[in-house]
C-alpha cells in the first residue's frame, strides 16, 4: 500500500532514525512531568552506579593497603558505603523502570487511539487502496515496537549515555594516557555501527511490511470463509498464507542477521580495545606508576563504558525498528480525507413534517480509481419533500454511486447537490449524514446483541423505541425467538442470522434514526416473499413524512413510487410512473417485460 506521495518513500528512506522518531514528539509532549521524574531517577541511578568503582578503589588502596585496626575500619566503612550506594541504586532503578514503563503504555495507547480515530474519518476512496488487515497491523505490531522504544529503549539509551560519559570522564581522572588510547580505538567502532545500523533500519521496514501483508491476507480470507469453503480453497489459501508468512520470516531473518552482525562487530571492537588498554595498565602497576586500586577503578569504568557502547548498539537496533514503525504510522496519519466539513458550516433549515427536499444539478462523477469512466454524467434531479422516487437501471448504471454522493462519501467532479436548499459541501458532515438514513444492499451486522445492532441507528434510543422499530421492520418476531431475545449475540458479521433477518435488522436501524431523507438500496433484496410483504408494508408506513429514494432491481417493489428514474451508463434516460414508462417501450419497459413475464 502506498498512502504517501509517490516521491515520499525515497525521501523517507534518506531520513535518519532520529529525524523519523521526531514524529512521536506530539505524543510525548503531554507527559513532560513524567519524563522529568524518569530523568531524575535515571541520573540518580547512573550516579550511584558510577560511585561504585570509586568506592572499590578507596577500599583497595586504603583498606587492603593499610594495616591493623585502621584497615578493618576502612573496609567496614567502604562496605557500608557500597551497601548505601546499592540501596540508592535499587530505589532509583525501580522508580525509573515504573515511570518509563508507564510512559510506554500510555504513549502507545495514545498513538493507537489517534491512528484509529484518524482512519475512521477517511473517505471510501482511502479504503479502495488500503486493506483493513494492513491498518490493523499498524495498530498492533507497529505500535508495539514503538512501545518498546518509549517504555524501554529511550531509558536504556539515556542511562548508557550517562554511564558512557561519566565512565569516560572518570577514566580520564584515573589515567589520562590509557583513556586517550581507548578513545582513539573506540572511534574506530562508530563507523561500522552506523553502516550496519542503516541496513538494519531498511530491513526492519521491509520486515514490518511483509508482516502487514500477511495480516491483510489473513483478514480478507477469514472474512470470506463461507466462500473459501464453498469452493474448497482451504488448502490453496493456507498455502498462499504460508508463502506470505515465509516471505516475512525470510525478511526477518535478514534483519536478525544484520543486527547480530552489528552486535558482534561492536562487542569485538570495544572489548578488544579495552583488553589492549588494560594490558598496558597492568604493566603500569607492575612498574609502580599506578596503584592497584586505580587499576581496579579504571577496569570497572572501562567495563561500564564498554557495556554502555554494547547496550547502545542494541538500543540502536531497536530504534531502527521503531523508526520503520514510526514511518509507517506517520504515513498513515499524514493521509487527509478529501471529504472534510467546511470551516464555517451552514445549518440545515428546521425539519418539516413532509421530509427533505433534494436537488442535483448537472452532477458528473467518476471514481478516483477509474478516472476515464464517469459513473454519473450531467445528472439533474429534483425531489420534492415527502416524495418517493425509485431509481432503477441495469447493473453499473450508477444507482449506488448516486447514494454515495448524497451521503458525501465522495464529491462530484462537477455539478452541485443540495439538501433543503443547502449545498451539501456547505454542511457539516455529521449534520448531513444525520439527516439521511440508509439501508444498504450489503447489510452490516456488528458482533453485538440484536438490541445494540439496532441502537446503532441512534445511540441514545431507549429499549422501548428499539422494540417499536423492530416491529415496524418485521424483525420483532424472529428476535424474540432467539435464545436471549434482544440480548442475543448475533455473531461476527451476523453469521447467526439469515440474509433476510440481517436485512430487517438494518431496516430497523434506519427507522430508529428517523431521518428526513431515507435511502433504500435494494432493501428487500434478501427477503423471501412473506418477509418482503411484511417489510414492504412497514417501509410504506415509515416513508410517510419523509422523502425516500429507492434503488431496486425487482420492479415489483417500486411500482407505487411517485416517480421512477431510469439510469443507464450514468445518465438519466427515462422518468415517469410505472405505467407511463411501460407505455414508452424503452429500457424500463424491457426490464419490466423480462421480470414480469418471467414471473
Amino acid at each position: 500500500m502506498s498512502v504517501a506521495a509517490p516521491d515520499a518513500p525515497a525521501q523517507e528512506s534518506r531520513k535518519s532514525s532520529l529525524a523519523t522518531l521526531k514524529g512521536l514528539l506530539p505524543f510525548l509532549a503531554p507527559y513532560k512531568r513524567q519524563f522529568a521524574m524518569a530523568g531524575v531517577a535515571l541520573v540518580v541511578a547512573a550516579g550511584a552506579t558510577l560511585a561504585i568503582p570509586y568506592a572499590f578503589k578507596q577500599m583497595i588502596d586504603l583498606g587492603f593497603g593499610a594495616a591493623g585496626s585502621k584497615s578493618i575500619e576502612h573496609v567496614d566503612l567502604y562496605f557500608l558505603a557500597l551497601f548505601a550506594v546499592a540501596c540508592v541504586l535499587g530505589v532509583a532503578t525501580a522508580a525509573r523502570f515504573y515511570t518509563v514503563s508507564w510512559l510506554g503504555e500510555r504513549v502507545t495507547a495514545d498513538i493507537r487511539n489517534a491512528v484509529y480515530k484518524h482512519v475512521v474519518t477517511q473517505s471510501p476512496q482511502f479504503f479502495e487502496i488500503t486493506r483493513s488487515g494492513e491498518v490493523l497491523s499498524r495498530l498492533t505490531t507497529d505500535t508495539t515496537l514503538i512501545q518498546a522504544v518509549v517504555g524501554t529503549s529511550i531509558s536504556m539509551a539515556l542511562r548508557n549515555v550517562l554511564l558512557f560519559a561519566g565512565g569516560l570522564a572518570m577514566m580520564f581522572v584515573t589515567s589520562v594516557k590509557l583513556s586517550a588510547i581507548i578513545i582513539v580505538l573506540l572511534a574506530a567502532v562508530v563507523l561500522p555501527i552506523i553502516m550496519f545500523g542503516r541496513r538494519v533500519r531498511k530491513l526492519s521496514r521491509a520486515s514490518q511490511d511483509r508482516v502487514a501483508d500477511a495480516s491483510a491476507m489473513a483478514g480478507e480470507i477469514l472474512n470470506a470463509m463461507p466462500t473459501v469453503q464453498a469452493f474448497t480453497h482451504e488448502r490453496i489459501e493456507a498455502e498462499r498464507f504460508a508463502v506470505s508468512v515465509e516471505s516475512a520470516f525470510g525478511t526477518a531473518v535478514r534483519r536478525i542477521r544484520a543486527r547480530a552482525l552489528l552486535t558482534l562487530v561492536a562487542i569485538l571492537l570495544v572489548f578488544g580495545s579495552i583488553v589492549f588498554v588494560l594490558w598496558l595498565g597492568a604493566h603500569a602497576v607492575i612498574q609502580g606508576t599506578m596503584t592497584g586500586g586505580e587499576l581496579g577503578q579504571f577496569i570497572l569504568y572501562s567495563v561500564f563504558v564498554a557495556g554502555a557502547v554494547g547496550a547502545l548498539s542494541e538500543v540502536l537496533g531497536e530504534a531502527q525498528r521503531a523508526a520503520g514503525a514510526t514511518e509507517r504510522l506517520m504515513e498513515l496519519m499524514s493521509v487527509r480525507s478529501p471529504i472534510q466539513s467546511p470551516e464555517h458550516p451552514v445549518a440545515l433549515p428546521p425539519r418539516t413534517k413532509s421530509g427533505a427536499a433534494l436537488e442535483l444539478r448537472d452532477v458528473t462523477f467518476h471514481y478516483p480509481s477509474r478516472p476515464l469512466a464517469p459513473s454519473l454524467f450531467q445528472v439533474s434531479l429534483a425531489v420534492e419533500p415527502g416524495e418517493t422516487v425509485a431509481v432503477v437501471g441495469p447493473s453499473g448504471a450508477g444507482k449506488t454511486t448516486l447514494f454515495q454522493l448524497l451521503l458525501r462519501f465522495y464529491d462530484p467532479q462537477s455539478g452541485t447537490i443540495a439538501l433543503d436548499g443547502v449545498e451539501v459541501r456547505s454542511l457539516d458532515l455529521d449534520a448531513l449524514r444525520d439527516a439521511i438514513g440508509i439501508v444498504p444492499q450489503d447489510t452490516v451486522i456488528f458482533a453485538a446483541s440484536a438490541m445494540e445492532n439496532i441502537r446503532y441507528g441512534r445511540a441514545n434510543a431507549t429499549d422501548e423505541e428499539i422494540v417499536a422499530v423492530a416491529k415496524m421492520a418485521a424483525a420483532h418476531e424472529f428476535i424474540e425467538k432467539l435464545p436471549e431475545g434482544y440480548r442475543s449475540f448475533l455473531g461476527e458479521r451476523g453469521v447467526r442470522l439469515s440474509g433476510g433477518q440481517r436485512q430487517r435488522i438494518a431496516i430497523a436501524r434506519a427507522l430508529l434514526k428517523n431521518p428526513p431523507l431515507l435511502l433504500l438500496d435494494e432493501a428487500t433484496s434478501a427477503l423471501d416473499a412473506e418477509s418482503e410483504r411484511l417489510v414492504q408494508g412497514a417501509l410504506e408506513a415509515a416513508m410517510a413524512g419523509r422523502t425516500t429514494l429507492v434503488i431496486a432491481h425487482r420492479l415489483a417493489t417500486v411500482q407505487r413510487a411517485d416517480r421512477i428514474i431510469v439510469l443507464d451508463e450514468g445518465r438519466i434516460v427515462e422518468t415517469g410512473t410505472h405505467g407511463a414508462l411501460v407505455a414508452q417501450g424503452g429500457i424500463y419497459a424491457n426490464l419490466a417485460a423480462l421480470q414480469f413475464h418471467a414471473a
